[in-house]
């Protein structure tokens, strides 16, 4: 993700701090020793780069793309401490790093948005938090599996199902009001009915995130429409 100092300020100055940086990278590893898919620069470029094509999409400002793009590239920073409480770790960590840097009505958002993102009582108060919500729990796919044993994989179902995951896009209808999740599964790794075993309550919080936006959320798995 390449970011411009005029158009994202905000997401340029966290690009450029090192602790921010430190913090992706060791909750990189600690969740690898959990045996957990990539959580680290990867799955937060990823996540950054959706979420940016999301607001583009639907016409949100140059500011809440700014504020989208912090909050969604610093969204797990807080794994290097908890898996659990990840989110809320994360929010206060920006509050102290960035209090001083970012203007506090744009930090109390990306602090929200990152609160927000990772629990059961997710509670939707601004376009930024619902963005950031579809953009993080879209992110299944091949890549994200750092398990290399065969074995091993297929007998993690979280693994299973996203090194099944063979293609991931977004796509966005601004006449239907539709915002779609394609996927590409390959089903001799492991059946379709495996994604839901275990991405159901995402794909909720992804069908209540768009709702929210003023959205229809809609799943196609191998060309058939499932939501």
């Amino acid at each position: 993700m390449k970011s411009d100092k005029n158009i994202f300020p905000i997401f340029n100055l966290i690009k450029e701090n090192d602790i921010i940086g430190t913090w992706l990278r060791n909750s990189y590893f600690v969740t690898k020793e959990m045996s957990l898919t990539e959580h680290g620069l990867k799955h937060a470029e990823f996540v950054s780069n959706r979420a940016l094509e999301i607001a583009k999409s639907i016409g949100l400002n140059a500011k809440h793309q700014d504020l989208i793009l912090v909050a969604s590239y610093t969204h797990d920073i807080g794994n290097f401490l908890s898996r659990t409480y990840h989110h809320y770790l994360g929010s206060m960590f920006l509050f102290e790093i960035f209090k001083e840097k970012i203007d506090i009505k744009d930090l109390t958002i990306i602090m929200q948005a990152v609160a927000n993102h990772d629990k059961e009582e997710m509670k939707l108060v601004h376009p930024v938090s619902a963005v950031i919500v579809i953009a993080d729990k879209s992110d299944v796919r091949r890549e994200r599996v750092l398990e290399k044993d065969g074995q091993k994989i297929q007998a993690d179902i979280h693994d299973r199902v996203n090194y099944a995951t063979i293609e991931n896009k977004i796509l966005i209808s601004i006449d239907k009001k539709t915002i779609t999740l394609k996927l590409k599964i390959d089903t001799k790794v492991c059946p379709i009915m495996e994604y839901f075993e275990i991405f159901t309550t995402r794909m909720n919080y992804c069908r209540l995130s768009a709702e929210y936006l003023g959205y229809h959320f809609s799943l196609i798995i191998n060309n058939f429409k499932l939501l």
